[in-house]
């Protein structure tokens, strides 16, 4: 298993599926919350120093995360080169550099939405939902509040997800499903089984938080399509992720990484193995990279 959890730069014992420690990396992709961030929400001087040493070697670093464009203001300044993030879970492609200009959309269509919202009612009493709209967001009474949207239009889903509604002519990046008494794996699985085919469902949070996109939407899909576009092979990405949201992009790429704080499932999947978020665990794989091809 290839570590990086020492933080003095050495060659790596391993590399992730499909690639040798040889291979030069072109691309590194990090999820942020628990993974590139620190507990507190900020990045640490030392990451600040890997990413731009990084991208001074000709290496794309793409933020990829579940939070819309709008929460990306954590790392807005630390961004170099192309600028370019991956919102939502792969349901957003942002430009940075442009205050979050949004580049690519792959929604979850309100009737598919509205599907879901019935059967995840059915399968699992109780829930409450969030509807994230390339706008903003919009939540049931009994949702938790988020902090960071007060403004946001309180209402049912169904009524939020009507062709009617407020911002009805806004794509919807995500919807958003939280229960009180299920334990979050258990609602992950009982919801994949009940929405089938309607959405992609996964989770980040360590509450009993869902979220959910469009059929074939994910971190990993909209990654592959970012890559393609610039002839970049999985073999030649780096990628860290900590929650089961990370776990097909951490397939995808030649490099996995899971964070030492990482969901088991995430520590299954990943061939590499990091320091903690909380220990500059992007920071020292980066260091370790960039040791690699130092000529």
């Amino acid at each position: 298993m290839t570590s990086a959890t020492d933080p003095r730069p050495r060659p790596a014992d391993g590399a992730g599926a499909g690639s040798g420690a040889t291979t030069p990396v072109r691309l590194i992709a990090t999820d942020l919350d628990g993974t590139l961030l620190r507990d507190d929400k900020t990045v640490s001087p030392r990451t600040v120093a890997a990413l731009a040493a990084a991208e001074a070697a000709g290496i794309e670093v793409f933020f990829v995360t579940g939070r819309p464009a709008r929460w990306m203001g954590v790392v807005s300044a630390h961004v170099h080169g192309h600028g370019l993030a991956i919102c939502a879970n792969g349901a957003a492609v942002v430009d940075l550099h442009a205050g979050g200009e949004l580049i690519e959309v792959r929604p979850l269509e309100r009737v598919d939405a509205l599907a879901t919202v019935a059967a995840l009612r059915a399968a699992a009493p109780g829930t409450s939902f969030a509807v994230e709209l390339t706008s903003g967001i919009h939540y049931e009474p009994d949702y938790p509040p988020f902090q960071f949207d007060p403004a946001a239009s309180v209402a049912t889903a169904e009524e939020l997800l009507h062709e009617q509604a407020p911002g009805s002519g806004d794509p919807v990046i995500k919807l958003l499903a939280n229960h009180d008494s299920l334990t979050p794996d258990d609602f992950l699985d009982l919801a994949r089984a009940a929405v089938g085919g309607l959405g992609s469902v996964t989770r980040s949070s360590p509450t009993a938080l869902l979220e959910i996109s469009g059929p074939g939407v994910s971190k990993a899909s909209t990654l592959a399509r970012c890559c393609a576009e610039r002839g970049i092979a999985p073999e030649e990405v780096v990628a860290f992720g900590d929650m089961p949201n990370d776990i097909e992009m951490l397939a995808w790429a030649g490099r996995p990484y899971a964070m030492g704080n990482a969901h088991p499932a995430v520590l299954a999947v990943a061939s590499g193995r990091t320091a903690p978020n909380e220990e500059d665990g992007v920071a020292a794989v980066i260091e370790q990279i960039l040791a690699e091809h130092r000529p």
